[in-house]
């Protein structure tokens, strides 16, 4: 009998203790942490109450100024007006308990893998990068970056110029360095 119940407490304790695979692996959630990391230095920063409905209000407005993925990253729990789903929730009530965001992270992707699966771009070096030997989508992506279009663009060359003409603007420290080769 005593072999029993010490058998099943095991059991239990087994089943409470969070498995190696639950957490998150190296760069595995990097949208989810990196944006709710910053999120919740910038509450701290602005001194925002940390009740769940201050957060999600905090959210949402944060949410409208993204871009890219993690534009995509609001609109899966339904920081964007057009989300069809919202589980800001799941993000503000353990926030309010300063629970650390990975750990926020590996919930959110119980709810939804597709969280997780969300991975940053990877940046383009433009102090160093030739431009001739981008493909026009890298180059349409630059400009997209910096919220500009090239109207009127037909050829590889007019992308190249328009990049070349906007460099000092959007980035000042690539463009005196390609004038310094």
């Amino acid at each position: 009998m005593l072999c029993l119940s010490s058998l099943s407490v095991a059991l239990a304790v087994l089943a409470l203790v969070p498995s190696s695979s639950d957490a998150l692996k190296d760069g595995e959630c990097e949208v989810c942490v990196s944006f709710l990391g910053r999120f919740y230095q910038s509450l701290q920063d602005n001194h925002v109450k940390f009740t769940s409905a201050d957060i999600e209000k905090e959210l949402v407005k944060t949410c409208k100024d993204v871009k890219g993925k993690e534009n995509r990253f609001c609109y899966y729990i339904g920081g964007t007006n057009d989300a069809a789903t919202k589980i800001l929730n799941e993000i503000s009530k353990p926030l309010s308990y300063h629970s650390p965001v990975d750990k926020i992270c590996e919930k959110l992707k119980k709810k939804d893998s597709q969280i997780c699966e969300l991975k940053y771009d990877k940046q383009v070096d433009l102090s160093t990068v030739d431009l001739k030997k981008l493909k026009v989508k890298d180059l349409k992506k630059i400009l997209e970056e910096w919220g500009e279009s090239c109207k009127g663009c037909a050829e590889k060359s007019d992308f190249i110029r328009k990049i070349n003409e906007l460099m000092p603007k959007y980035a000042p420290n690539a463009a005196q360095a390609r004038t310094d080769l």
